[in-house]
């Protein structure tokens, strides 16, 4: 049995956080005041500063082995990015021990080991000589990486007139071409076009596929990191909370995205002076836990409770999907005559929105009691918001992109 190629056992990094006394908002006059006085006082008042510990990491574990391709996944601030400056050695850990066996590309922000007065065929050069490749080899590569890039108009301008996109279009084409046997690229990508990603993406799947590279990924776009990697490493706080099969780390990343207990609206029941209200409206994902985040392929569910004091056999009650502009894309109605009431006049019930239709993006509800043509008792509008992730679907490139509110599948026919 071969030898994981990146053993990391014990890993933990520790920052020194400085907090200076608080004081209240500053102008720029009173810095320029306070400057001035400073120049004429021989000593002043010193400002107390006190010192924070912040980890990071704390006692991270796990092997990777040769050609797996592992997503790591969190919130902002869990740790990925350090984690990934510790494993390609631009930072040292304040503890534990990190076994590499073999050759490393990273790609962690936009130029990374660029110089930005050299030019796009010199920093080629120069970041391939930093990952350990001979000249030889580079030359081998060259004509592919500049193809890929597509900066062959600006191959000999210097690369700090580049635009951001150009950076990291020559920057992942180095990384991925020269040969090494782990690639590890953090969310930089963002940076390009749809259509470079999906490129990018491509050529990541080609490498680990074909080429048996190992490769670690960051990103926070849960489709495409469903779809590219088969393993996942889900960091929380600085520790791992999950690692395993990329689809049940996914789902468990979108299910803990939030961790409050309630998600929807709640009346001032003492307040209201409505004869038919809503008491309390909340969402449910797939293992009935309150949330506002959702996977594509998870339903959703409606928890409603409400309030009729004034029943009629035309009492209906109404609700509404509504997108990021605040556009009505679907409406769904009931009786209200099909719940149940109780002695306080309280109707209770569930409607659960089926997977794989709501496309991923965000939404927010419109709930209405009504009678038609007669008075509207109560309308919550913009209530429950909700984000659908893309944990995998085909359009996963292209999130970030409006290309609807529901997925289609229609049948094709092909002459």
């Amino acid at each position: 049995m071969s030898l994981p190629i990146i053993s990391v056992e014990g890993l933990s990094k520790r920052f020194i956080i400085s907090h200076e006394g608080t004081e209240r908002y500053t102008a720029l006059r009173d810095v320029v005041t306070k400057k001035a006085k400073g120049l004429l006082q021989r000593q002043g008042k010193s400002t107390q500063v006190t010192k924070e510990e912040f980890w990071a990491l704390k006692d991270v574990n796990f092997s990777i082995n040769q050609g797996d391709r592992i997503g790591i996944v969190g919130r902002n601030g869990a740790g990925k990015s350090t984690l990934l400056k510790i494993l390609s050695r631009i930072t040292e850990p304040t503890q534990g021990k990190i076994t590499i066996r073999g050759s490393m590309a990273s790609l962690l922000e936009v130029g990374t080991g660029f110089h930005p007065e050299l030019t796009g065929r010199e920093n080629i050069f120069l970041n391939g000589a930093i990952l350990g490749m001979g000249r030889a080899e580079i030359r081998k590569k060259f004509d592919e990486i500049v193809s890929f890039a597509e900066v062959e108009r600006f191959l000999d301008t210097p690369v700090k007139r580049y635009s951001s996109g150009m950076y990291v279009r020559l920057a992942f084409a180095v990384a991925a071409h020269l040969e090494s046997d782990i690639l590890i690229i953090d969310e930089v990508l963002a940076v390009g076009d749809a259509q470079f990603q999906k490129k990018c993406l491509g050529k990541m799947e080609d490498v680990s596929k074909n080429e048996g590279r190992t490769l670690l990924f960051v990103s926070h776009n849960m489709g495409v990191i469903s779809n590219l990697c088969t393993k996942g490493i889900l960091l929380n706080k600085g520790a791992i909370e999950l690692q395993g099969d990329i689809q049940n780390v996914v789902n468990a990343y979108i299910s803990n995205s939030n961790h409050n207990t309630e998600f929807g609206y709640a009346s001032d029941d003492l307040k209201t002076k409505k004869s038919n209200y809503f008491k309390k409206i909340y969402l449910q994902n797939s293992t009935e836990k309150s949330s506002s985040d959702f996977a594509f392929d998870e339903s959703i569910t409606i928890n409603l409770t409400f309030v009729v004091n004034e029943p009629s056999p035309n009492l209906m009650l109404g609700i509404g999907i509504q997108d990021k502009y605040q556009n009505r894309v679907s409406t769904f109605v009931t009786n209200v005559d099909n719940f149940k009431r109780n002695g306080n006049g309280i109707c209770s019930g569930t409607v659960t929105l089926p997977a794989g239709i709501i496309a991923p993006n965000l939404y927010s509800f419109v709930f209405v009691l009504w009678i038609k043509d007669v008075v509207e008792y109560e309308v919550l509008e913009n209530v429950c918001n909700f984000k659908i992730h893309d944990n995998g679907s085909e359009f996963s490139v292209y999130e970030g992109y409006d290309y609807g509110s529901f997925i289609v599948y229609p049948k094709w026919k092909y002459d």
